[in-house]
This record gives C-alpha cells, structure tokens and sequence, in this order.
C-alpha cells in the first residue's frame, strides 16, 4: 500500500497522460513574505486560517511568537518574516496563518498574503543559486512561472528544527 502522496502522484499522472507522458507537474501554493514570493507543496499544507489570538512563550528565538490553540492542539506559531529576515509587519486582513506537518510536528507559519495555487513543470524548477546563502538548507529550488515571475520553493522539513519550538528547560 503507497503513501497519500503515492496515490496523489498516481492520480495527477493519470490526468496529465494523455497530455504528455513525461512532464511531471508540481503543484504548489504561492503566498508573499515581505518583499518576496515563496511556494510550498500543497500536500505539506494541513489548512490555512485567519490570525487568532495566540500566548507569548519565553526562551525561544524571537520569530517564535509563541502558541496557540486549534481544536485543541497547541500549535507553535512561527513569523516568516523574523525568520528570513525582513522587517516586521502589522497582522491585516491579508494575514494568513499556514499550517504544516513538519517531521509529524504541526507548526503554523505567518505570511502576509496568499498569491495563488501553482502548477509548474517540475523541468521549470532550478537548483538555489550557488550565491544563495542557504545554510539552513531551506530553499527547494527556483521556480520560473509562465507569466515571468521567479518563485522561491521552500523545503518545508527544514523550515523550523524541533529543538527552536520547545522551550528551553534548565
């Protein structure tokens, strides 16, 4: 028996068949972190709210912004926009809150807006620039869209490591 994405694979080969039989097609959902675009595969997504109140934690990096609650699992709750650097922004009615499954751990990510669900050939998709500073490994790739835009693909399990969410005990 395969995995979900197994089957999902198995289903969007299916549909594209006739099309061609070998353009692979990656389906992300876009949204904007300050100046720039990024993407995520849609299948590491578990669903997208609007901002909630959320509980300050102490001792973690300060793009933690601390916990809240969803149906009740706490769920850390991470500023993309601390993480990667650009300036912080007020929470307006385009903020969303992006929940994903990281390592079977549910974190949920601030971004400023959604863009769009992508479909790109996985040939459009480019290895990080070797200029790119990428220590933390989480660039997937650069993807080139139709309209001219250039994306950045997020390697969504190193995002956040476990030992940044849980507060440090003495």
């Amino acid at each position: 028996m395969g995995s979900l994405n197994d089957i999902v694979k198995k289903q969007q080969q299916s549909l594209t068949e006739p099309e061609k039989k070998t353009e692979e097609i990656v389906q992300l959902v876009g949204f904007v972190v300050g100046e720039e675009e990024f993407a995520v595969p849609i299948l590491s997504i578990q669903e997208i709210i609007k901002p909630i109140e959320w509980t300050r934690v102490p001792f973690v990096p300060d793009y933690v912004l601390g916990v809240f609650n969803l149906r009740g699992n706490v769920l850390p709750l991470i500023d993309l926009r601390k993480k990667f650097g650009s300036p912080a922004s007020e929470i307006d009615e385009n903020t969303r809150f992006i929940v994903m499954k990281i390592k079977g751990e549910d974190v949920a990510f601030v971004i400023d807006r959604l863009t769009s669900a992508i479909r790109i050939p996985k040939k459009e998709i480019l290895p990080p620039p070797e200029t790119y500073n990428n220590e933390d490994d989480i660039i997937e790739g650069v993807g080139r869209l139709k309209d001219g835009r250039i994306i950045t693909i997020l390697k969504v399990d190193n995002l956040i490591k476990r030992e940044e969410i849980v507060p440090e005990k003495d």
